[in-house]
């Protein structure tokens, strides 16, 4: 996720000024700095937001190492974490205990961020002022839409609906693929097909204020081809019960993964 948002900050317009910290990358420029360990971290750079993209079970150590490596620096920062599970209150606690007491916000946004297509769900507690919340609203809308909710645990949804949800569309895509050939189209036309329905009915989505119940419905010619299939996948076990039944184990595991 952390690359899929750097991604989408590097391409937008005013990039913002970042330094990188993983072990993986190289390179620098007058935008980007990468630095390998905390250690290589500049010394003349105090960052306004720390964004933590790692692992909700490397988290802390992640932190003590960042607080060791800024110092006093560490202080003038906030914390933006993009990782499931972890609340504000544990991020937090580990950032005290790396000396710094420091507001946590939380966001969770999702791959097509790397296209500047993303949206994000938003969190801000009381403690972070009105500065640090418009930066961190600022930096998640470079890459995408950004939908900011009222209680943190409302992020437990959002990870399931729309931080998971690009997987559920591209299963429904890879599905439609072999279903078209198994039907005896090529692959490259079921590939076609399939993807260029998706973005199609997504620009649909994005681009009326209608409803998507009333848009199937418009579709929906009595009797006809989508009403064949549609009887089967809406029938109650189907995806009626199955979307349910997914959207809940991804709002548990996420649940799990706070601890």
């Amino acid at each position: 996720m952390g690359g899929a948002l750097l991604d989408g900050w590097l391409a937008s317009p005013t990039p913002p000024k970042i330094v990188v910290l993983d072990r993986h990358r190289t390179g620098s420029d007058d935008t980007l700095t990468i630095a390998n360990t905390p250690a290589e971290i500049p010394a003349s750079f105090t960052p306004d937001i720390i964004v933590l993209a790692v692992k909700p079970a490397g988290a802390d150590k992640t932190i003590e190492d960042i607080g060791k490596a800024l110092g006093s620096r560490f202080q003038k920062s906030a914390l933006l974490s993009v990782m499931a599970g972890r609340t504000c209150e544990a991020l937090a606690s580990a950032a005290a205990q790396a000396g710094a007491e420091i507001p946590v916000l939380r966001a969770m946004p999702n791959t097509p961020s790397a296209i500047g297509a993303g949206i994000s769900g938003f969190y801000a507690p009381p403690n972070a002022t009105t500065e640090q919340a418009t930066l961190c609203h600022e930096l998640l809308f470079a890459v995408g839409d950004v939908v900011r909710v009222e209680k943190e645990e409302d992020l437990l949804a959002v990870t399931a609906v729309s931080g998971s949800g690009p997987a559920y569309v591209f299963l429904l895509a890879e599905l439609l693929e072999k279903a078209g050939q198994a039907h005896g189209l090529s692959k490259e036309t079921a590939r076609r097909l399939a993807r260029g329905t998706i973005y199609g009915a997504g620009r649909m989505l994005d681009d009326l204020p209608d409803d998507a119940e009333d848009l199937r419905k418009a579709v929906t010619s009595p009797n006809g081809t989508t009403a064949a299939a549609l009887s089967v996948l809406m029938a109650p076990d189907a995806w009626p019960a199955n979307i349910a039944k997914a959207i809940d184990a991804a709002t548990k595991r996420a649940d799990e993964l706070a601890g």
